[in-house]
C-alpha cells in the first residue's frame, strides 16, 4: 500500500513548459558533463597553445606530444606523423584537422553521447541506439561540432522509434521478437541517418551558423552584457535550462573548439552574483536570512549550488536587480578583456572554473577571477543599499518570511533539494515534519529486502536520504536490507519500499505500483525513517 499525502495541485502555463523543456535539456547534457571535462583537460594539455603544445613556454615539441595522444591525421598522412607534418607546414590554425583525440571527441564522442542519452530519456536502451545512429547521420552531413543537432535528432528519433514500436506491439508472433525488434531498429536508424545527412544537417548548419551570428553581433555591438537580464531572472525561477543547455553549451563547445575557449560559458555560471548577494545578507540581513547566509555562500562559492542562493533573492525580489547588474557586470569584464573558460564549468563552483579557466592559460584564469569579483562586488553594494533600505520594515514584519521563500524556490523547481533541505536545517525555521506530514504509517505485506531513494535525477539528495536510512539501518543490527538511490523514471517495480519527497509520490506511486511508498519533506533527517526502521524490525521479528 502507499502513505496519504495531501494532493498537490498541478502547475500549468508557460513558466512551467519552459522549465520542463529546460530539465529535458539539462537531462541530456548534465550526465555527460564528466566526458566534457576530460576533452577540456585534453585540449588544454596538447594543441598547440597547451601546456605541452608546440608553442607553449615549456618547449615541448609537439611531434612527442603528437604521438602520446596518438591517432587523428588529416587527409594525406595519418597519425602523428600528420601532426608533424601539419606543423611543419605552419598549418596550426586547424586544429581539428590533425589533432589525435581532441578533433575526434568534440566531432563525435560527445554529440553521440548527447543523442544516446536523450534518447534514452524518451525511449530507453532501443531509443538511444536508434538516436546514436540517427545522429551520425547529423555529424557526417555538417562540418562542426553538432551538439544542437544531437540534441534535437536524438529526441526525435527515439520519440519515431516508440511510435513505430507500437504499430506490432503484441501482434508479433512468439519466437520472432528479437528479430522483429533488431532488424525494425536498424533500418530506421539507417534511413534517420541518411535523412540527418541529407536533410537534418544542413537546416541544423543554417540554425547554428545563425545562433552563432546572433551572438557574435551581440559581441560586436557590446551587447552581451543585456543577456544578464534574461538569465538571472530565469536562474531564480528555474527556467534558465533552457537558454544555458539549449544555445550558450551547444554554441560555447563549437566556439572553443574553434578559439580554445568561450564567454558563453560563464553567462549562467559566474559564482559572483550569487556570492555578492549572500554576503549583503551575512552584513546587512535580519533574521533567519541573516543567520543562515554564511554557510550558504559557502555552500555556493565552492560546491557550486547556485540555488541556494534563490530563496535569499525571492524573499526580496528587489535584490534580482542586483542580480541583473552583477552578471551584467562580470559578463562585462570577460568580454573587454577577453576571458573565457575551455570548457563548461558545472557545477558553478570556484573550483570548477579555475580548472575551466586555466584551460585557455594563467591571464585568461586571472581575467575569469577578476569577473567574478566585479560580479560580487556590484551585487554585493546594490543588495547592501536595498537591503539597508528597508531594514525597519524587514525587521518588524519578518515572520516565516523566510521559509515562504524556500517554499516558492522549492515550487518553482517542482521539486526539493538537498540545498534546500540543508537551509531549512541551519534556519531552524520549519516545524517538526511529524506534526506538520499527516498520513497513514505504510505497512508491508511482503519481505523488505530492498529500499530505493528516488526523485526526478537519482542523484543528489535521495543519494544524501538513502546514506542516511542505511546508517539508521545499520545501528540497528540490519544489514541485510539493500538502500539505493535512482531516478523516478527508472523504478522498475522491484523495490519493496520507495521513499520520495511528498511531491513527488504520486509519480514514483504510478512508476512501481506494488511497492510501499513513503513520503517526506525532508531527505535529511525525517521521522519516516524511524517508522521504516520499525516496520523492518518487525517484519524480522516475525519470521524468527
Amino acid at each position: 500500500m502507499t502513505t496519504t499525502s495531501p494532493a498537490a495541485t498541478k502547475p500549468g502555463g508557460l513558466r512551467v513548459g519552459v522549465q520542463r523543456f529546460g530539465t529535458f535539456l539539462s537531462g541530456m547534457i548534465m550526465p555527460n558533463i564528466a566526458a566534457f571535462i576530460a576533452w577540456g583537460f585534453i585540449t588544454m594539455l596538447f594543441i598547440p597553445a597547451g601546456f605541452f603544445g608546440a608553442k607553449s613556454p615549456f618547449g615541448w615539441h609537439w611531434a612527442g606530444v603528437a604521438e602520446i595522444i596518438g591517432g587523428g591525421g588529416d587527409s594525406a598522412v595519418i597519425g602523428w606523423q600528420g601532426a608533424m607534418t601539419a606543423v611543419a607546414e605552419g598549418d596550426g590554425g586547424n586544429i581539428l584537422a590533425y589533432v589525435g583525440l581532441v578533433g575526434p571527441m568534440v566531432t563525435y564522442l560527445l554529440p553521440l553521447l548527447i543523442a544516446n542519452t536523450a534518447g534514452r530519456m524518451v525511449y530507453g536502451e532501443r531509443g538511444g541506439v536508434v538516436a546514436t545512429i540517427a545522429t551520425v547521420g547529423v555529424i557526417v552531413g555538417t562540418n562542426i561540432p553538432m551538439f544542437l543537432g544531437a540534441m534535437i535528432m536524438g529526441p526525435i528519433a527515439a520519440w519515431i522509434m516508440k511510435k513505430v514500436d507500437s504499430i506490432w506491439d503484441g501482434k508479433i508472433r512468439p519466437g520472432f521478437e528479437m528479430l522483429v525488434n533488431n532488424f525494425s531498429a536498424g533500418i530506421l536508424g539507417m534511413l534517420l541517418a541518411i535523412v540527418g545527412f541529407f536533410a537534418f544537417g544542413p537546416v541544423m548548419l543554417g540554425i547554428s551558423a545563425a545562433l552563432g551570428a546572433a551572438v557574435d553581433w551581440l559581441v560586436t555591438l557590446q551587447l552581451l552584457p543585456l543577456v544578464s537580464i534574461i538569465v538571472e531572472p530565469a536562474k531564480v525561477l528555474f527556467l534558465n535550462n533552457a537558454i544555458n543547455h539549449g544555445v550558450f553549451t551547444p554554441l560555447g563547445i563549437e566556439q572553443a573548439a574553434e578559439t580554445g575557449k568561450s564567454i558563453l560559458f560563464l553567462i549562467e555560471a559566474n559564482p559572483g552574483p550569487g556570492l555578492g548577494l549572500l554576503l549583503a545578507f551575512s552584513f546587512f540581513g535580519v533574521g533567519a536570512a541573516k543567520g543562515s547566509a554564511p554557510g550558504a555562500a559557502i555552500i555556493q562559492f565552492f560546491g557550486g549550488i547556485h540555488e541556494i542562493y534563490f530563496p535569499y533573492a525571492l524573499s526580496k525580489p528587489t535584490t534580482i536587480l542586483a542580480l541583473i547588474a552583477g552578471g551584467a557586470a562580470g559578463v562585462t569584464t570577460n568580454m573587454l578583456l577577453n576571458g573565457g573558460l575551455a570548457f563548461p564549468a558545472a557545477p558553478g563552483s570556484i573550483i570548477a572554473v579555475t580548472f575551466a579557466a586555466l584551460g585557455a592559460g594563467v591571464p585568461n584564469l586571472l581575467v575569469v577571477y577578476l569577473s567574478v569579483i566585479v560580479a560580487a562586488t556590484v551585487t554585493f553594494l546594490i543588495t547592501g543599499v536595498i537591503l539597508r533600505a528597508s531594514r525597519k520594515r524587514d525587521l518588524a514584519a519578518e515572520g516565516d518570511a523566510f521559509g515562504a521563500a524556500i517554499a516558492q524556490t522549492e515550487a518553482n523547481k517542482g521539486k526539493s533539494s538537498a540545498a534546500m533541505d540543508a537551509l531549512r536545517t541551519s534556519t531552524a525555521a520549519a516545524a517538526p515534519e511529524a506534526a506538520a506530514t499527516p498520513g497513514t504509517t505504510a505497512v508491508a505485506t511482503a519481505p523488505i529486502e530492498r529500499i530505493v531513494f528516488a526523485c526526478d535525477a537519482g542523484m543528489g539528495s535521495s543519494a544524501m536520504g538513502a546514506s542516511v536510512l542505511r546508517n539508521k539501518l545499520k545501528k540497528a543490527g540490519i544489514e541485510d536490507v539493500n538502500v539505493t538511490n535512482q531516478a523516478i523514471a527508472n523504478l522498475d517495480g522491484t523495490a519493496d519500499v520507495v521513499i520520495t519527497q511528498q511531491q513527488l509520490t504520486e509519480r514514483a506511486a504510478a512508476k512501481s505500483p506494488n511497492s510501499v511508498h513513503v513520503s517526506v519533506d525532508n531527505f535529511m533527517n525525517s521521522p519516516k525513517y524511524e517508522e521504516v526502521v520499525e516496520m523492518v524490525r518487525s517484519q524480522r521479528k516475525d519470521t524468527e
